[in-house]
């Protein structure tokens, strides 16, 4: 098939979105390939239809777990064969992944960077035909980035293992030294350039400098029609807020990563489908939900980057209708974004501290933990050691970019099951162990394929069933594990955190002076840039474009800056009418204040007062108590 027949088939689109045609045929004809494209522009596409074009497989970076497991159940979903491999899977489990990558009829392997760290992930790509790497949120790559992941930098490896392979990096928000960044860091051989603007011409954005934003919240709210959502700064404020729309009678709920997997989901769905009419949110929300109808997104505190902000916002309007990314920030927002900034930077002995303080959290020796990855509850950390949260994160952040370990976002991994042993000794174990009999069969009749690899289960199910209890179901289960029977893996929903390296004691534990005190200026000049976005009089949209490097920008005409001049300029001009009006009436005749007024066209009646007094003050036009004159 060629390009435009694969996207009407899978897609049911009969054109491409600008510039991803002109990117596409890159890819195809070979080129390493960079590609700015805005949030909502199509980025998937990009290299989804070039991968089904050609024999092989695409490997797919992507530090999103959640956006990962959404972009594989939609390309299934299109009868399209695509497996995600990332943080908390087995090594078992990621053996079969891979040899289907190998032996099967696999088109698309999605990865989290921290798994191209992994030596058999790395040997058994070499074996694999691959079509196309693309690399998602490319941006990650580089430390002038808001969102700089150190397992990015281990991607260029796939370019020696796979050295004639192109390479296709895609990203949403990038200034024109991350790009350069990305280009360099990739080692992207001549690459082919792509940038979509960022200017988006049905997005209006409005920022207000007012203390009673919950009360302007409401006023959005009730004018502004269709469905939006609103990001706070923490997980309490999501609730707090979600609470107080309801109390005024707006259809609103919360959602943010603290929840159980199924509440999450329910909430996200909710709204998905305009059951719910406001999200209020972190910013784990989101991210590569492509919900059209937005109308609002709504930001109650102050971004920590304009790229943050650029994309959040970004995700109002996406069906090319109008809509509003709103900010409402005041002095307090200011001096808090400041002194979070000052607060999130720790000095090397807590660096040193927190990894100190990792080793005991999980008992590791030193010398031990390399490669061992363990389910990370930031909080109960934090709280067990008497660390502050931001500091503690930062710290984290440090010593993976040193290389010491992987932290990986919040993933939850269904329970899954698989048989280690063969159809034949299963058979004779349920025969000479008759308790485990039923579980053994309702396994094998309810999850199809569990000999050949692992297959998603529901203890729930199960436990239903054979009218055992759930914690039954779970020890049966162990059991049968113990016993080589199976291989059985809990569910789990929490960030997994990898020892990439075995543990070091504090004295030789090598931290980078060079490369925190890089970061420390990095975060200042995106702190700098984010008040100066809230204070400048400057139209909104040239602002955040001058940022990404369209220096040329005309004004968007719809911001609440490009909205105020107009006013002004509106207002001098009907000033002008008023004037000409009234001095041609006078011209020919003297009039009373009240004939004046009604027999002038322009303005409303307290407008005309206002301007026939200036006038007189000003002493262009002559009253003599009873009548006008000119």
């Amino acid at each position: 098939m060629t390009e435009t027949e694969i996207l009407k088939k899978y897609w049911g689109f009969d054109n491409f979105r600008p510039l991803q045609d002109e990117i596409i045929q890159s890819v195809l004809n070979g080129h390493d390939t960079l590609a700015l494209l805005p949030t909502g522009g199509g980025k998937s596409i990009c290299f989804q239809v070039p991968a089904l074009a050609r024999e092989g497989i695409c490997i797919v970076v992507s530090p999103l777990i959640a956006l990962m497991k959404d972009q594989v159940e939609n390309l299934k979903a299109k009868g399209i064969p695509a497996i995600a491999i990332y943080a908390g899977m087995g090594k078992r489990e990621i053996d079969i992944l891979l040899d289907n990558c190998i032996y099967g009829k696999i088109k698309f392997l999605y990865l989290s960077p921290e798994r191209l760290m992994a030596e058999l992930v790395r040997e058994r790509i070499s074996y694999m035909n691959v079509n196309l790497i693309a690399i998602d949120e490319a941006h990650c790559i580089s430390q002038w980035g808001y969102d700089f992941r150190p397992p990015y930098l281990k991607i260029k490896d796939l370019r020696e293992i796979l050295p004639k392979v192109p390479i296709l990096a895609l990203t949403a928000t990038a200034t024109p030294q991350v790009r350069e960044d990305i280009v360099a860091k990739l080692q992207l051989d001549d690459p082919k350039i792509f940038v979509k603007s960022f200017a988006r011409r049905n997005l209006s954005y409005v920022v207000f400098d007012l203390e009673d934003k919950h009360k302007k919240l409401i006023e959005i709210a009730k004018n502004v029609k269709g469905c939006g959502l609103v990001y706070v700064r923490n997980r309490r404020e999501t609730a707090e807020v979600a609470y107080f729309l309801q109390r005024n009678g707006i259809a609103a709920d919360f959602y943010h990563a603290g929840l159980e997997k199924d509440v999450r989901f329910k909430k996200q769905e909710d709204w998905k489908n305009d059951h719910i009419r406001i999200m209020v949110a972190t910013n784990a929300f989101g991210m590569g939900i492509d919900k059209p109808n937005v109308r609002f997104v709504v930001h109650l505190d102050l971004p920590e980057s304009l790229e943050a902000y650029y994309q959040e916002a970004g995700r109002a309007g996406r069906d090319e209708k109008r809509a509003f990314g709103i900010l409402l920030a005041n002095q307090s927002d200011q001096l808090i974004l400041q002194a979070k900034y000052a607060d999130s930077f720790p000095i090397i002995a807590e660096i040193k501290k927190v990894y100190h303080f990792l080793g005991s959290y999980y008992q590791l020796a030193y010398g031990a933990g390399e490669g061992l990855t363990f389910g990370f509850d930031l909080a109960d950390f934090c709280k067990k050691f008497g660390l502050g949260v931001v500091k503690t994160m930062a710290a984290l952040k440090f010593l993976e970019r040193d290389g010491y370990i992987v932290l990986s976002e919040n993933v939850f991994l269904q329970s899954r099951l698989m048989f280690t042993a063969s159809h034949e000794d299963v058979y004779r174990f349920q025969i000479e162990h008759s308790a485990f009999d039923p579980l053994i069969k309702t396994i094998q009749r309810s999850y199809g394929g569990a000999f050949e690899g692992y297959v998603k289960i529901k203890e729930s199910d199960l436990a239903t069933r054979l009218k055992l209890s759930y914690n039954q179901v779970i020890d049966y289960l162990q059991h049968l594990q113990q016993l080589e029977i199976l291989s059985y893996l809990p569910q789990s929903d929490q960030p997994q955190l990898q020892f990439v390296v075995p543990r070091a004691d504090q004295q030789h534990l090598d931290i980078d002076v060079k490369y925190i005190q890089l970061r420390h200026e990095i975060q200042k000049q995106q702190i700098e840039a984010v008040l100066g976005y809230a204070k400048r009089q400057i139209c909104r949209s040239q602002q955040l474009l001058y940022y990404f490097g369209e220096t040329n920008a005309d004004k968007c005409g719809f911001c609440d800056i490009c909205l105020a001049e107009r006013k002004l300029e509106d207002k001098a001009q009907l000033k002008d009418k008023i004037d000409f009006e009234v001095v041609a009436l006078l011209q020919s005749q003297h009039l009373q204040l009240d004939e004046l007024v009604n027999q002038l066209n322009s303005g409303t009646e307290k407008e005309r007062l206002d301007r026939i007094r200036e006038l007189l003050d000003a002493g262009k036009i002559k009253s003599d108590g009873k009548k006008f004159y000119f």
